[in-house]
């Protein structure tokens, strides 16, 4: 029985880590998709010529930090 109580106390423990590292990877991968949106927009914007993608997400983030 000792054995399970420390498996349900170290689960408890891990829980709001688990939530915290969940909540920042959907915070980081909305972040992602809204830079990658605008970095889209900005390819569209100077004519959907390939060759500066680097360049127009540096931009998107430029934009969507500030």
């Amino acid at each position: 029985m000792a054995s399970k109580a420390k498996m349900i106390g170290s689960t408890e423990a891990t829980q709001p880590e688990a939530a915290v590292e969940e909540r920042e990877g959907l915070l980081r991968s909305t972040r992602e998709g809204k830079i990658r949106n605008r970095a889209y927009e900005i390819y569209l914007q100077r004519g959907a010529q390939p060759g500066s993608e680097l360049e127009d997400w540096l931009q998107a983030e430029r934009e969507l930090t500030n």
